[in-house]
C-alpha cells in the first residue's frame, strides 16, 4: 500500500482531531503523521502533542510493531514514544490507543506504507548534475489562489521586496520544460516548509512547521507531485533543510517541550559567527558556546540538538521527507551552526538510509581548511569525523569573482586565483563533490559582481563549466538578473521576469529580452546541455597550468581514456596565439584536431599554437 497524499493527510487530521464527548484531552498532532516499513532504522519516535496527553497511557497492538519506550517531559501536553518496527512488519493501519483508568478516550489511526520501489538505493544528484536553485517565492506565480490564505499571518504584497510576491510550486511545475530545455539536472528550492511569521517570511529559513509546506506553496501533495513531474524530465528535487533553528512562530514555541528545547530559552542571545572557534585549538569554551547556541537572528530561536529528543526528532524530520518527496538530495543550511557532534550522527543516519543520496551543507567561509573540515572522509586533527558527502565551495566562489574582476599585470591578481584556489583542493577528502557557483541567494547576483562585463560572465560560466564540482545556478543568472541599487536580500531574489501574468519581460517565452539577455540565455542553455553528456568532465582527471606573470591566459583539462577537454581562458583585449608545446606533451600528445564546443568548428592542433580571441575563452573537446 503507498500513501495517497491528501486523503491520507486529511484522514489524519480528523482522527487527530477526534475526542471522545467529555475528555479533557484532545489530540492536536502525531509527527511524524505515518510511516513506512521496511526502512534500516528499525526504531522510530513519535512526537504526540495534544492538552494534558501526558495523562494517558498509550498502547499499540500491532504484529511487528513494539511500544518500546514513553517519554513524558516538563510540558504535560507532549509524549515522546519510541517504537520498534520488525524488518517482517507488514503495511496497514494500526490504533494508538490512549487511556486512561483504563478507559480508551483517543485513537489515532497510524499507517505504515510500502515504500516506493528502489527507494533506498535512490541516486542522489552527482557531478553529472547542475543545479538550478530557485526562491520559490520570486520565480512565478502558477496559482494566484494561494497568493493569501487562512490562517497566514503574512499577505501578499509584491510592491515590497521584502514580502511575499505569490510564487509557489505550481510556478515551477509549470515551467519544467524551461528548466529542462536550459540543460539543469537538478532542482534547489529555498525552504518551502511553513513560515508563518508576521512579516519577512518569504525566505522560508524561520520554519513554523517541520512537515508541512506552506501554504502559499501549495500543500505537501504538491511538493511531492512537483518531484516526480521533475523525476520524469530527468531533474532531481533537493530540499533545503534547517536544524540549527525554527521561527519565533512556531507552533511550539508558546509551549516547549523541555527546560532546554532551545539554547539560550529565557531570552535570546545573538551568535558570534565565529565559526573559526569550532577548529580553533586555542579557542575559549566562551567563544565556541557563543557561537554555537547564539541564535542566528531575534526571530530564529536556537535549537539545542543536544536534547536527545529534539535530535531525534530533527533526524526522523529529515528521513520523513526523503522518503515521502522521492528527494534527490539535501542542502543543509547554516551547517556548523548547530551541535557538530549532532549533525554527524544526523548526516550518518540519512547516509545510512539511503547510501546513493547526496547532501551539501554551507560554511560560508573562503578559508579552505574551514570548509574541508566537515567533509566525509577529511581527517581533523581534533578527531572530528563528518559524515557530509560535499560542501559548498565558497573559496573558488571569490577566486572566481576575483579572477574575472582583476588586473592581471598585478603580481597575484586575476587568474593565478583561480589556479592557486584548485591547488588548495589536497586539504579535501574528495573536491568532486564540492557544489561550485557563481553567487546564490545571499549575496549580489554575479553579473553584479563583476560590474556586467558580459565576456567575463561567459568566461566565468565557461569555467564553472568545465573545472571539478557539481555546478549551482541561480535563478536568472540565464538571463544576467542585476541588482545594481544595493546588496539588499530584497533586491537579489527579485521576481523572475515572466513568471507573473501582465509582466512586460518573459524570459520564459523570450518576450522583451534584451539582445544581451537573449545571447546570454543561448549561450548557457548550449553549454549547460553540451555539460550534460559530457561525462569527461563528469568524472575525468583534472589539470592545469599555471597563468605566466601578466600573461592573462589559463589553461584547465578534463581527460579520460576516450576524450580531453581542453579550456583555455585569456583575459588580455587583443588575441593570443597560446603555445600547445606543454599541454601536447602532457596531455594531447598526438591529437590533431578538435571540436570547439560552442561553436562546432573544427580546431586544428597540428601546429604548435591555436588562437584565442581576446577577452575570452576557448573550450574545445577532443576524442581520442
Amino acid at each position: 500500500m503507498k500513501h495517497t497524499g491528501t486523503r491520507l493527510m486529511l484522514l489524519a487530521f480528523i482522527l487527530l482531531c477526534s475526542t471522545l464527548a467529555g475528555a479533557k484531552t484532545k489530540l492536536e498532532r502525531v509527527e511524524p503523521a505515518f510511516w513506512w516499513v521496511g526502512m534500516k532504522d528499525s526504531h522510530l519516535q513519535l512526537l504526540v502533542h495534544g492538552e494534558n496527553i501526558s495523562e494517558l497511557r498509550p498502547a499499540i497492538d500491532y504484529p511487528g510493531v513494539t511500544l518500546d519506550r514513553i517519554v513524558q517531559v516538563k510540558s504535560p501536553n507532549y509524549l515522546f514514544l519510541y517504537l520498534t518496527l520488525d524488518q517482517d512488519v507488514k503495511p496497514g493501519t494500526f490504533d494508538i490507543k490512549f487511556t486512561h483508568k483504563n478507559k480508551t478516550v483517543l485513537t489515532y489511526a497510524y499507517q505504515l506504507f510500502e515504500r516506493e520501489e528502489g527507494s533506498a538505493m535512490r541516486e542522489g544528484y552527482n557531478t553529472s548534475d547542475v543545479m538550478y536553485l530557485i526562491t520559490p517565492d520570486r520565480f512565478a506565480n502558477g496559482d494566484t489562489g494561494n497568493d493569501n490564505m487562512p490562517g497566514m499571518k503574512e499577505q501578499a504584497n509584491r510592491q515590497d521586496s521584502h514580502g511575499r510576491h505569490g510564487g509557489d510550486l505550481a510556478g515551477i511545475i509549470n515551467n519544467l520544460d524551461y528548466i529542462e530545455d536550459m540543460g539543469y539536472t537538478a532542482l534547489w528550492l529555498n525552504p518551502v516548509m511553513e513560515n508563518n511569521m508576521t512579516r519577512t517570511s518569504y525566505h522560508g529559513y524561520a520554519i513554523t512547521d517541520f512537515y508541512k509546506i506552506d501554504a502559499r506553496y501549495g500543500t505537501n501533495d504538491d511538493y511531492a507531485r512537483l518531484a516526480k513531474e521533475a523525476k520524469k524530465k530527468g531533474i532531481k528535487l533537493i530540499i533545503d533543510m534547517i536544524l540549527n533553528h525554527c521561527g519565533s512562530e512556531h507552533w511550539w514555541i508558546n509551549d516547549l517541550p523541555t527546560e532546554d528545547w532551545l539554547n539560550y530559552q529565557d531570552g535570546w542571545q545573538p551568535t558570534t559567527h565565529l565559526r573559526e572557534s569550532i577548529q580553533d585549538p586555542y579557542a575559549s569554551d566562551y567563544d565556541k558556546k557563543r557561537h554555537a547556541d547564539g541564535w542566528f537572528v531575534e526571530s530564529m530561536p536556537d535549537l539545542n540538538q543536544r536534547n536527545p529528543l529534539l535530535a531525534d526528532y530533527l533526524i526522523y524530520n529529515s528521513i520523513w521527507w526523503v522518503e515521502y518527496a522521492h528527494l534527490g538530495g539535501i542542502r543543509m543550511d547554516t551547517y556548523p551552526y548547530p551541535d557538530k557532534h549532532f549533525m554527524a550522527e544526523w548526516t550518518r543516519r540519512v547516509m545510512t538510509e539511503y547510501p546513493n543520496f547526496n547532501i551539501v551543507g554551507e560554511e560560508w567561509s573562503v578559508n579552505p581548511t574551514i570548509v574541508a573540515y566537515w567533509q566525509k572522509g577529511k581527517q581533523n586533527p581534533d578527531g572530528y569525523t563528518s559524515w557530509m558527502p560535499g560542501v559548498f565551495d565558497f573559496p573558488l566562489q571569490k577566486a572566481l569573482v576575483d579572477a574575472l574582476n582583476e588586473n592581471d599585470k598585478e603580481w597575484g591578481h586575476g587568474l593565478i586565483k583561480l589556479y592557486s584556489t584548485l591547488a588548495n583542493d589536497f586539504v579535501y577528502a574528495n573536491p568532486t563533490q564540492l557544489v561550485i557557483f557563481p553567487d546564490n541567494h545571499d549575496m549580489s547576483r554575479f553579473y553584479t559582481q563583476i560590474n556586467e562585463d558580459f565576456d567575463m560572465y561567459k568566461m566565468g560560466m565557461a569555467y564553472l563549466a568545465v573545472t571539478r564540482g557539481i555546478p549551482q545556478i541561480y535563478y536568472g543568472t540565464e538571463v544576467l538578473m542585476t541588482n545594481p541599487n544595493s546588496d539588499s536580500h530584497g533586491e537579489i531574489r527579485s521576481d523572475f521576469p515572466g513568471g507573473w501574468e501582465g509582466d512586460a519581460v518573459n524570459a520564459f517565452t523570450g518576450e522583451g529580452l534584451t539582445a544581451k539577455q537573449k545571447e546570454a540565455q543561448a549561450f548557457m542553455k548550449q553549454l549547460l546541455n553540451w555539460r550534460k553528456n559530457a561525462t569527461v568532465v563528469h568524472h575525468g582527471q583534472l589539470k592545469h597550468f599555471a597563468p605566466a606573470f601578466t600573461s592573462g591566459i589559463y589553461t584547465l583539462f578534463r581527460y579520460d581514456e576516450s576524450s580531453i577537454v581542453m579550456l583555455i581562458m585569456n583575459k588580455n583585449t587583443e588575441e593570443k596565439a597560446v603555445d600547445l608545446q606543454n599541454y601536447k606533451a602532457e596531455i594531447l600528445g598526438n591529437a590533431t584536431q578538435g571540436t570547439n564546443v560552442l561553436t562546432g568548428e573544427k580546431i586544428s592542433l597540428d601546429g604548435n599554437t591555436v588562437q584565442v580571441g581576446g577577452r575570452s575563452f576557448l573550450l574545445v573537446e577532443i576524442k581520442k
